[in-house]
């Protein structure tokens, strides 16, 4: 089968509660995805109340559902790192004046209000 090329935002693939990019990705009832072991800590918050919630739109159910991984998500997510992996380029990476490195994220520099707005780790 030939392979289609479609333009996605990086974006539309991010987690709600680490802000990285989904790993392991199950999707709840709702719709939302979320990487299992970002969703797994937060209802092992929620165990003594016996209700679980999403994270991202609060819509609950009970008992704690059992998540499968969402395997098509996941084939998107890793051919999307595989592509942003051979698009990136020195240039692109460039910390240019008023930008900084992020110790932690090492894809590319920013201005360091948007690191501190975005990176749980930044400054």
């Amino acid at each position: 089968m030939a392979e289609t090329s479609i333009s996605v935002d990086q974006d539309q693939f991010i987690c709600p509660v680490c802000l990285d990019l989904l790993k392991d990705p199950v999707t709840f009832h709702c719709g939302h995805s979320f990487c299992k072991v970002c969703i797994n800590g937060c209802w092992d918050q929620e165990d003594k109340s016996g209700v679980y919630s999403c994270p991202q739109c609060i819509d609950t159910v009970t008992p704690r559902p059992v998540l499968h991984r969402n395997n098509m998500l996941a084939e998107v997510v890793e051919k999307l790192k595989k592509t942003e992996v051979q698009a990136a380029s020195p240039a692109h990476c460039y910390a240019g004046p008023g930008d900084v490195e992020c110790d932690f994220c090492t894809e590319k520099t920013q201005s360091c209000q948007v690191l501190s707005d975005v990176c749980r780790f930044a400054l």
